[in-house]
């Protein structure tokens, strides 16, 4: 791994050493890899999240050594860089029509892909629905059991380059129509409600107790999160901006598989 990630930091601030064959090879191994599930742009440790920064620049570089190409997949063509992801019966993946994933994704067995898009450099991990219309962004890793409802955006970290990926932690519920960008980590089993979008910069606040308690990038594990809003200052006057609001805390007496719409339910929020 020393001697492909030299290779891959050598390339980056050379681009001119994208010609040559070794590199591409290198390059190319590199987004084999991570398509088998053998290297990840991120991945949990001990004490947190290591972003591995020279992968995610491997993806990047993919692009221009990759030419411009048609493929079929029954009645549909394709016109792109990127081949499509193959072979999901042997990966034990549903994969509904219309479902699409890029070679250098890797999404573990047990996956279940509605009608959806997976982009390269992302990971999905076992159990993990990913339902109609959701996408999964380049590079964003997505744990073990999570619930991307339908109409769910997963941002990535190519256009523009971001400097970290998305993280979805195990058990997470991500309702419907929300968008998480900009390298935000959605810790285990949270929930958010329908809508709420999350930036890097986007106010997450605890409102459970007497004081707020305010976050930003992060959703504590186990909290429900619904859109909220408070009043900002501007020089035209005052408006509402957009927040989001941690509302409470998924019950551990809850059965997992009933508590992703039964812990929204719990504080009269729809699903």
């Amino acid at each position: 791994m020393d001697n492909l990630q030299s290779i891959i930091e050598q390339a980056w601030d050379n681009r001119a050493l994208l010609q040559e064959e070794t590199t591409q090879k290198v390059i190319r191994e590199v987004i084999e890899l991570i398509d088998n599930g053998k290297l990840r742009v991120a991945e949990p440790t001990e004490s947190g999240w290591q972003v591995n920064e020279w992968v995610k620049k491997a993806v990047v570089m993919y692009f221009p050594i990759q030419k411009m190409e048609t493929w079929e997949a029954g009645i549909f063509e394709y016109h792109d860089k990127m081949p499509l992801k193959r072979n999901y019966a042997e990966k034990g993946i549903r994969v509904v029509p219309n479902a699409v994933a890029r070679h250098g994704a890797y999404i573990a067995s047990g996956v279940i892909m509605m009608p959806s898009y997976v982009n390269i450099g992302a990971y999905v991990d076992s159990g993990t629905m990913v339902d109609t219309w959701a996408t999964v962004g380049s590079c964003a890793q997505i744990g073990k059991d999570v619930h991307l409802s339908g109409g769910v955006g997963i941002g990535g970290v190519l256009e523009p380059l971001q400097a970290a990926p998305v993280i979805i932690e195990d058990g997470a519920f991500i309702g419907s129509r929300c968008i998480v960008v900009e390298g935000v980590r959605v810790e285990k089993e949270a929930v958010l409600g329908a809508n709420v979008v999350l930036t890097g910069s986007t106010k997450i606040i605890d409102v459970t107790g007497n004081e707020p308690i305010e976050y930003k990038g992060v959703v504590p594990a186990r909290s429900v999160v619904i859109p909220g809003s408070y009043t900002k200052k501007f020089a035209a006057g005052e408006y509402q901006v957009p927040c989001a609001l941690i509302i409470g805390q998924r019950k551990p007496s809850t059965d997992l598989k009933t508590s992703l719409n039964d812990a929204l339910r719990e504080y009269n929020v729809a699903v």
